[in-house]
């Protein structure tokens, strides 16, 4: 079963890469040249952005006066100069975006630590798919709608992939811990309406089943910044959690380079059965706060109060607090860095009136050399005994602090189909508190080694 679904999905962006090859989004000397039908025609086709980015006639999903680069995860911002990994096309009047990501890998969890807490081995498939589409509306409006999609719940079951010292949600009614939760199949249906007032202010109006709220930065698997790491980040719960929400309606205004967004959503976690569609409650709320001063950098402040998110605690409800600068700076097409710094305070609520802080800090970063990438992750999140699931008597701690430092490289074996096959490696070392050196051992270690198969990068137009 997990490898006819591994052969659907590699099938699947096969074929949007060739349809690509009908589309924008390459060099123009890549493609064959075809003869203008008429002077208006011709126009078009070289139709260019400021950026230099040929984007036909596609816009910011949010926006008809902002550039598609700038298109994080649910309603969030990015870079105006972030690459984007795509393939692109039309179908009468609308416009048609596709993403997607599988990393097949082997990784090893604590291998330096025999009969330790967390040592754990598996041959995966972390993955996930996204279709974006919009239509203009009249001269000031549009229309959208994103759907994503994770073959998760297949590829690594109901347990998930092994992560020393994750931890949220839960399995067979089991806390997970040292392990991070698959996806959910449905991770977005959504849909957006935009009114553009002028050219400096918009008005939006999203709803999802599931979708994002207003709430923390671009989601992991979004960002530049990350987008070669398999992993999920350790503060995944601290800072971008609620992207898989089923049941949110966001109001958002931007004017110039900043936007300001209320959210309501369902504050519950997805709970174990993730295949389908959870009950939607609206019991939490959002807001945040972005600006993109110059097409380099996107700052983001956001807070949140979630209602019951663990399914296993229902009475526990959070006050999440983020803060985000996304920086992006690029040498050429092929060649950029793009960092991220990523804080996330979840202020917890116990039932019986106690509560505690807990921070968490990302720092990470890529570098782009054309067909090789070095990339690395910097974490510290603070984890109570509850997140760990450890015993009282086995711990003389209520908070833990750990580090972990994430080091990899890649390189990119061929592109066929406008479709990348990269070659990967990676290692961390874990830095933890001298209390869980008897369940973990000593300064652990995790490896693993992957096949990334993703769209190729849509370039700059050569005249």
């Amino acid at each position: 079963m997990k490898k006819s679904l591994i052969l659907i999905l590699l099938i699947a962006i096969s074929i949007a890469g060739k349809a690509q090859m009908h589309m924008p989004g390459m060099h123009m000397d890549t493609v064959k040249k075809k003869p203008a039908k008429t002077a208006d025609t011709a126009q078009k086709t070289m139709n260019m952005d400021m950026s230099g980015m040929y984007m036909g006639d596609m816009s910011h999903a949010y926006s008809l006066n902002l550039p598609m680069n700038r298109d994080g995860s649910g309603t969030s911002w990015l870079p105006d100069q972030s690459p984007m990994y795509a393939y692109m096309l039309t179908a009468g009047k609308w416009n048609l975006m596709f993403h997607g990501t599988v990393f097949l890998r082997y990784t090893n969890q604590n291998f330096n630590n025999d009969g330790k807490r967390g040592q754990s081995t598996k041959f995966d498939a972390p993955n996930w798919v996204m279709a974006m589409m919009q239509h203009k509306v009249g001269e000031n409006g549009l229309f959208s709608a994103g759907l994503m999609m994770s073959a998760d719940p297949l590829t690594e079951g109901g347990y998930g992939y092994p992560l020393l010292f994750q931890s949220g949600e839960s399995w067979k009614n089991v806390p997970l811990t040292d392990r991070q939760h698959p996806h959910d199949l449905f991770d977005e249906l959504a849909v957006a309406y935009t009114h553009a007032l002028s050219k400096d202010a918009d008005l939006t109006g999203y709803f999802g089943y599931p979708g994002e709220p207003a709430l923390g930065p671009v989601t992991f698997m979004h960002r530049p910044s990350a987008m070669n790491d398999p992993d999920a980040t350790l503060g995944h719960h601290w800072q971008d959690a609620t992207h898989i929400t089923f049941g949110v309606a966001t109001l958002g205004f931007r004017y110039k380079i900043a936007k300001i967004e209320a959210s309501v959503f369902n504050g519950h976690e997805p709970d174990e059965n993730r295949y389908n569609f959870d009950k939607p409650v609206f019991n939490s709320y959002s807001y945040r706060l972005s600006v993109n001063p110059g097409e380099h950098l996107a700052i983001q402040f956001s807070q949140g109060y979630i209602k019951g998110p663990e399914a296993l605690n229902p009475l526990e409800n959070i006050v999440r607090t983020t803060a985000s600068v996304n920086k992006q700076y690029n040498f050429s097409d092929d060649k950029f860095l793009s960092s991220a710094l990523i804080w996330g305070l979840n202020h917890v609520e116990e039932p019986d009136g106690h509560s505690t802080n807990e921070h968490s800090v990302t720092a990470e970063g890529n570098l782009q050399l054309d067909k090789t990438a070095i990339y690395a992750r910097y974490e510290f999140v603070q984890k109570s005994q509850e997140e760990l699931n450890l015993s009282p008597l086995a711990v003389n701690a209520a908070i833990f602090n750990v580090n972990t430092i994430t080091l990899g490289i890649n390189h990119r074996l061929w592109q066929a189909a406008n479709t990348n096959f990269i070659l990967g490696v990676q290692g961390t070392l874990n830095i933890i508190p001298q209390g869980l050196n008897t369940l973990y051992g000593n300064s652990p270690l995790s490896a693993e080694i992957y096949l990334k198969i993703s769209p190729a990068l849509l370039k700059t137009m050569k005249m």
